[in-house]
């Protein structure tokens, strides 16, 4: 005869032991999108309004080009080949070329903290980028120093990108907003055939349910992206006016305060890693 484990209870005669109901909805999965995130989500959009700053701030100050994003700047950089503008081709190259190199530093420092299992290895990533701005903030705007002050504005904008590539399931880029804004069309696509089935009378699911709610949090964290970068834009457009080129302390402070939200809810090193595998 089978002795029952000390502390178990055994069900009354003629009852089973109670099963978990499929329809019943998980509270650790239906915890929803902005709560499961938050500080993460916090995070990236306190960075999005940096980069919008410093985008503004760099085009303004060096030769009018932009050095968070690179679609422009490698159009300028075919256009200035045609044209034989070599102070252009100059410019756009030392862009893309510092961009590239500054993505390739942050994900090696990223993937060397995931094998150290070094969870705020971000804020090692954010002290650097801070330091950069820093130096470009007290740089003289000499024009032999022109050339090296776009380097290390792309530089520090691709440590940025490489540092923050996702939030859970959604991938999420905090120094370009192409990306996000058609992310936001594919989400109002899926939400409104969810909407049209319902209306259509056909059963939702709890499951489906919980879907349509991620994805409309997700669409909403989407936009609030996009006008990070517009109120970015706008402020460092003002600061610039006053200040100049050390508006980019402003994008240093809020760097500073991106530091100290990772020492507390540091972002999660496993999932950028995948991220950027994806």
């Amino acid at each position: 005869m089978t002795r029952r484990p000390a502390g178990e209870r055994r069900a009354p005669t003629g009852t089973t032991e109670p099963s978990a109901n499929p329809n019943r909805p998980n509270p650790s999965q239906n915890a929803g999108f902005f709560r499961e995130y938050g500080s993460k989500l916090a995070v990236a959009l306190v960075l999005t309004f940096a980069s919008g700053l410093v985008d503004i701030v760099g085009y303004m100050g060096v030769f009018r080009f932009f050095t968070a994003h690179l679609t422009g700047t490698t159009v300028q950089f075919g256009r200035g080949l045609v044209g034989r503008n070599w102070a252009n081709v100059l410019a756009a190259g030392a862009i893309l070329v510092a961009f590239v190199c500054g993505s390739i530093l942050g994900r090696v420092l990223i993937e060397i903290g995931s094998r150290k299992r070094f969870r705020r290895i971000a804020s090692v990533t954010l002290a650097a980028e801070a330091v950069i701005l820093a130096v470009v903030a007290n740089a003289r705007s000499h024009p032999s120093q022109l050339y090296g002050i776009l380097g290390l504005l792309a530089a520090a904008m691709g440590i940025q990108t490489a540092t923050l590539t996702g939030v859970g399931p959604l991938t999420v880029h905090t120094t370009f907003v192409t990306g996000m804004v058609n992310k936001i069309a594919q989400l109002v696509s899926r939400i409104s055939f969810r909407v049209y089935d319902s209306w259509r009378s056909r059963p939702r699911t709890v499951e489906a349910q919980r879907n349509q709610e991620r994805d409309i949090q997700m669409g909403l964290f989407l936009a609030a992206i996009w006008l990070c970068y517009v109120a970015g834009a706008a402020a460092g457009t003002l600061s610039f006016r006053a200040w100049g080129m050390r508006a980019l302390f402003i994008a240093v402070g809020l760097l500073g305060v991106s530091f100290v939200v990772d020492q507390f809810r540091p972002l999660a090193i496993q999932e950028e890693k995948e991220q950027s595998e994806a």
